[in-house]
């Protein structure tokens, strides 16, 4: 995207994962920083059974004029995953030529908790094998490697951080930490940042 057309164009962005994954923090660091970057910024969270491990799915949509919240089906340029089955189960939403950013930890759902299926395997495979751009990553030694399992929301924003490079200085999203996070956690929030950035 040059100059002219980077804030005409609208951006769609999912999160998706699982209750208590921190979710919620990352779509607020994400509106807080496309906001003070002067786009107009729509943030929706639609929340499954969020308390009990279920779906958590934000849409942030930004650009010059944003009318709407919600990101269709084909209409997502990238989606951000805190968990591989999360990944899949939304990647209808993914545009061509979108990405996913998804952290490769696993999380059970309850159908497999009961028993009443497996997990499936080489998810990252079949979504690649799909045509699907896919950038995956351990999230989780990352952000225990800064210092919190909890931090993976911020390794993943780190992550997601690289593709906007051309349009939101890497400054600026650490300055957003800085300002969305508790100032006992900055430092190790700035930490997971960068280790999701650089990995």
């Amino acid at each position: 995207m040059d100059g002219e057309d980077k804030i005409n164009m609208t951006k769609n962005i999912m999160i998706v994962g699982v209750g208590g994954q921190g979710s919620l923090l990352a779509s607020k660091l994400l509106g807080h920083l496309l906001v003070t970057e002067g786009y107009d910024v729509k943030v929706s969270e639609v929340h499954g059974m969020s308390q009990r491990g279920g779906s958590v799915v934000t849409y942030v949509r930004f650009g010059e004029k944003v009318y709407s919240p919600v990101i269709d089906k084909g209409e997502a340029d990238f989606i951000v995953s805190f968990e591989l089955l999360e990944a899949a189960r939304y990647v209808e939403y993914l545009r061509e030529g979108g990405k996913i950013v998804v952290n490769t930890q696993t999380i059970d759902p309850m159908p497999v908790i009961t028993g009443a299926m497996e997990y499936p395997e080489n998810l990252v495979e079949k979504m690649e094998n799909k045509g699907l751009q896919v950038d995956a990553m351990d999230c989780l030694s990352l952000a225990e490697e800064a210092g919190s399992a909890k931090a993976v929301n911020i390794v993943l924003m780190g992550r997601l951080s690289k593709y906007f490079d051309d349009i939101i200085p890497v400054e600026k999203w650490k300055k957003a930490i800085t300002e969305c996070v508790p100032k006992k956690f900055e430092e190790l929030n700035q930490k997971a940042f960068l280790l999701g950035r650089e990995s």
